[in-house]
Formats: structure tokens, C-alpha cells, sequence
């Protein structure tokens, strides 16, 4: 092998020498198995807290060497969620975040966030009332472009009717139902 530091052009002719002798390593790295190896089946799991993007998530992982002893540890990790308290540690963790949140995202004079409990809008005091917002079946906030607005979360399948949407008065900086 010729050195590719040394002060000779590439295109020159090299010098007869003898040929150089593949070195064979013998030797062979362990097999280290991984997750998916030892443990083939996967289940994952997305626990959200609201209807809306914003709310907090857990998202476990479970791993088995077949599909029932992956189910078992699926229900296992349920339980052990619900027993521990981390379901309601992780919200409290995440709303506590949110309150020593000092900056913004939103332009100025945009409305505040909406508290979601159950997947439904809580009421809101009058310090902090956004219009009319409120809906029995909850409401899922959407922001497209230069609108914004607060859509009912009822299922049509189940027989639920919508309530209508309730938009952002860009002029008031309150949500309207229009009508």
C-alpha cells in the first residue's frame, strides 16, 4: 500500500515491489443480542392527558419473547402505572413546567392556552374568559393560517350532534359562535 502522505505524485509510476499479503483476522467479534433479538415482540403505548397536541404524553415500551408474555407485561405496566401514581406525577410535573414558563409563543394579545381535564375545556374564570368556548362533549382547539377556532369534540357515529364552531374575533380577541 503506498503511503498518502509521502512527497510523490499519485501518477507516477510506482516502483516494482512485492506483493503485499492480505492480513485475515481470525479472530471473530462476540454476538451481543439485542432488544429485538431476545425479545422479538413490541407493543407501544401512548397515554395522553387531553385531546389536543398540547397535552402531556407517556409513551411505554413493552418488549417480549412472545406475543402473551408481551400482552402480560403490557397489563403489568398498566397497573403499575395506575399504582405508582405516574400517570398523575406526569401531569402534575407538566403543568408545573408549564407555570414557570416565562416566555411566549403566541403573537400578542393571542389568546391563553385552553386547561383541558378528561379531554374536555374547563371552564375558564372571568380573569382568563375567552368567549364562548364551552361544550359539553369538549372542544379541540384548531389555528390555521390567519384563523383560529374551537371545535366540538362530539362523535357523529355515536349519534352525538356538533356543536357549532366557535371562532376568534380577531377585533374582540374573544371566540364567537357564529350564527
Amino acid at each position: 500500500m503506498t503511503d498518502p502522505f509521502a512527497d510523490v505524485s499519485p501518477w507516477d509510476k510506482p516502483a516494482e515491489s512485492a506483493p503485499e499479503t492480505p492480513v485475515v483476522n481470525t479472530a471473530t467479534a462476540p454476538h451481543v443480542p439485542g432488544a429485538t433479538h431476545m425479545n422479538p415482540f413490541k407493543i407501544g403505548l401512548t397515554f395522553k392527558a387531553g385531546a389536543s397536541f398540547d397535552a402531556e404524553w407517556i409513551t411505554p415500551t413493552i418488549y417480549g419473547s412472545t406475543a402473551d408474555e408481551t400482552a402480560r407485561r403490557t397489563v403489568e405496566m398498566m397497573h403499575a402505572l395506575r399504582q405508582h401514581g405516574v400517570i398523575d406525577l406526569a401531569t402534575n410535573a407538566a403543568e408545573y413546567t408549564r407555570q414557570q414558563f416565562k416566555g411566549s409563543t403566541t403573537k400578542a394579545g393571542a389568546a391563553a392556552p385552553k386547561r383541558f381535564v378528561g379531554g374536555k375545556v374547563q371552564p375558564t374564570t372571568d380573569a382568563e374568559h375567552q368567549g364562548e368556548t364551552d361544550c359539553p362533549h369538549g372542544r379541540t382547539h384548531v389555528a390555521k393560517g390567519t384563523w383560529e377556532a374551537y371545535f366540538c369534540n362530539a362523535d357523529e357515529r355515536a349519534g352525538e350532534k356538533k356543536c357549532p364552531a366557535a371562532f376568534l374575533n380577531k377585533k374582540s380577541g374573544r371566540f364567537e359562535i357564529k350564527g
